[in-house]
């Protein structure tokens, strides 16, 4: 079996140019420049993140030559990622993915859940942590919640309250048992199986950390 990605030493560079950028420090996980880093290397952002602190620590040789090399001189660091990123085959089936599959897992809740739909799977899963916070009555266009979230993630609230309805459907404690006929229908299902049964808490954290995908 194949793993799920593969690290080379020049991404220390792209991760360090991030780094760096203003406000210069650790990004948050789930910040939007640090999931298109993520998605641009295929790597997990727990990844990045977890070897992004090693960067802000220098707490390896590695780092610490990292910092002696680039630290003041941004302008040859951002030579260097413009240099790599220019190589033939990067992120692409080249030289950087020679042998190695890549299984798209993470990456795919960032993308619209089907062709012509402006939602994600992420944006599904705010709408899920809030609809544990709502009672179906309050699950309308005009409930400030929902009116705050749909700003937040670009959608219209009328949108946001049907995929509320959609979530109803999936609710086996509401067992309703009215069709719904939505292209939502299958993604909120998805969703559901995965975070439907888990602790509100657990779910609301990880609503709380993807928030700033979208700040």
């Amino acid at each position: 079996m194949s793993k799920p990605y593969v690290w080379h030493d020049d991404y220390w560079l792209m991760l360090m140019q991030l780094y760096l950028r203003r406000p210069v420090g650790v990004k948050p996980m789930y910040s939007r420049p640090m999931v298109e880093l993520c998605l641009e290397l295929h790597i997990p952002p727990v990844v990045l993140f977890a070897r992004m602190c090693s960067i802000a620590n220098a707490d390896t040789p590695r780092m610490e030559r990292l910092w002696r090399t680039y630290g003041s001189n941004p302008r040859k660091l951002s030579r260097a990622v413009a240099l790599l990123r220019a190589m033939s085959g990067f992120n692409s089936s080249g030289h950087f993915y020679d042998g190695v599959e890549t299984n798209e897992t993470f990456e795919c809740d960032f993308r619209p859940v089907a062709d012509g739909l402006p939602v994600t799977p992420v944006m599904l899963i705010l709408i899920l942590d809030l609809y544990f916070r709502l009672t179906p009555i309050t699950m309308v266009p005009d409930t400030p919640e929902i009116v705050e979230l749909s700003r937040l993630i670009g959608l219209r609230p009328s949108d946001v309250s049907d995929i509320m309805d959609v979530y109803q459907h999936c609710d086996p404690y509401l067992n309703r048992a009215d069709v719904v006929f939505s292209p939502y229908l299958l993604p909120c299902q998805q969703i559901w199986k995965r975070f439907g049964n888990s602790s509100c808490e657990a779910l609301a954290s990880y609503a709380s950390q993807l928030k700033e995908y979208f700040y």
